[in-house]
């Protein structure tokens, strides 16, 4: 993160407001930084110009490791490392081999889905997230509006657009770090 980042704060109280708002503000030519709400609000990705996640091709790649490991492995242990033959049937009986197959799949897909999650949203274990206000986990939505972003407009311009889109508030903020 970089130091002495400000933000310009508009504090919403209802999330038909906050998702008007969103439109109007980006017409407005502001670039928003990040609209942090309580709970999901329907439509909204799709108002900041969000693109749907390709978390998914993580999933499929990593659910698909999986499974070539766990047949891999399981091919070599029953036919070379350690062959039996467990109630008449062939070292390399496929059918018994899907259980682990599935279990190994899923396991490796959902590691993996939460590894590239974290990598790709910045989770580390020993970084300060920013709070840019804390009713944002009670009752309130917060739109954050970086001020280098939006260097071409003037700040007081960016309040007044804020306010008449629908803020109940106004506020700076200000990271230090």
């Amino acid at each position: 993160m970089e130091r002495d980042k400000h933000f310009i704060l508009g504090v919403y109280d209802d999330e038909d407001v906050l998702l008007h708002a969103v439109k109007d503000v980006r017409s407005s030519g502001v670039k928003i930084h990040e609209v942090y709400s309580p709970y999901p609000v329907h439509g909204l990705d799709e108002e900041l110009g969000y693109k749907r996640s390709r978390l998914p091709i993580a999933a499929f790649l990593f659910g698909l490791l999986g499974t070539s490991l766990a047949l891999t492995m399981q091919f070599y242990m029953m036919k070379f490392d350690w062959p039996m033959i467990i109630g008449g049937k062939d070292y390399a009986a496929f059918p018994d081999f899907i259980p682990v197959t599935f279990e190994m799949t899923v396991l490796l897909a959902s590691f993996g889905m939460v590894g590239v999650f974290m990598v790709t949203s910045n989770l580390k274990p020993w970084a300060k997230p920013r709070i840019f206000d804390l009713r944002s986990t009670d009752d309130k939505h917060i739109m954050a509006i970086d001020i280098a972003n939006n260097s071409s407009m003037e700040q007081d311009k960016i309040r007044e657009v804020l306010r008449s889109s629908g803020a109940s508030e106004v506020n700076d903020k200000s990271f230090d770090e």
